[in-house]
């Protein structure tokens, strides 16, 4: 007589079921504490609906003499994007030296370079945009700043997980043959870890290009202070050929940027 054979064993059972009523208790206690119920949506959808296929759809192209003012600001929220990152970068790998305890030539100060780093990755770059609005105004330089802060914090975490996972004989073997800092960084720490490096900093722009159009609109330049004014003005359609056109640009970088990475990670 064939015996069945459980796929899962009963504890890991149980323990999917505490999670997943865990889940469904949570979201009741958020939905109650809220006031938004699935049921509330699904009976304004009709409005959502129409709103979207009247006024939105179909998408309409702006007046002639305002496509040249449009490309200006896609070329500006790439050029911002590609800018931060890269400076966000740059300051970032410097961060993280000294914020992994295998490579810091001051490891205790490794905890504080994690914690500065956490601190300012937990405020959203929305935030950091609306902080910086009050003090530097409308323009680029709001969007340039708070990318850079959100993408430095991130990217300073990144590369310490990547510096930690740099072989510690390599680093041990150059600390034991009298081998500098610098000259730890460059034959220990470069080589090993350039492709991560690498591929974080891509993924970063692609995240920045999101973002950027976000911070835009909240007076951060570059097409989200463009989109806006035409929601702003009600120009619906034409709102929603910039949207569109965001959303390939979007998709192209990450594209390109997912084939670059894979090149690097082969």
């Amino acid at each position: 007589m064939s015996r069945k054979i459980p796929l899962l064993s009963p504890d890991l059972r149980r323990l999917y079921a505490l999670f997943l009523g865990a889940v469904l208790l949570l979201f009741v206690i958020a939905t109650a504490l809220t006031g938004f119920t699935p049921a509330l949506f699904f009976g304004q959808s009709g409005e959502i609906w129409k709103f979207l296929s009247e006024d939105f759809l179909p998408p309409r192209l702006p007046e002639s003499g305002r496509i040249q003012v449009i490309a200006e600001a896609f070329l500006t929220t790439l050029a911002m994007a590609m800018a931060s990152t890269t400076a966000a970068a740059l300051l970032a790998f410097v961060m993280a030296l000294f914020g992994s305890e295998r490579i810091s030539p001051y490891p205790k100060a490794a905890r504080f370079v994690r914690g500065f780093a956490t601190f300012l990755r937990n405020i959203p770059t929305l935030v950091w945009a609306f902080i910086l609005f009050s003090s530097l105004g409308i323009g680029t330089g709001v969007g340039f700043t708070a990318l850079l802060i959100t993408s430095f914090a991130f990217m300073t975490r990144a590369f310490i997980e990547t510096m930690e996972d740099v072989s510690s004989d390599c680093v041990e073997s150059l600390l034991a043959a009298g081998a500098s800092f610098p000259e730890r960084v460059v034959h220990a720490v470069l080589p090993a870890g350039l492709s991560g490096f690498i591929s974080w900093y891509l993924y970063c722009i692609e995240v920045n290009i999101r973002a950027s159009t976000i911070v835009g609109m909240v007076g951060g330049g570059g097409i989200g202070l463009v989109l806006f004014s035409y929601i702003k003005t009600f120009h619906y359609g034409i709102a929603c050929s910039i949207i569109l056109m965001v959303a390939a640009m979007v998709i192209i970088v990450d594209q390109i940027s997912g084939r670059i990475r894979k090149e690097i990670l082969k």
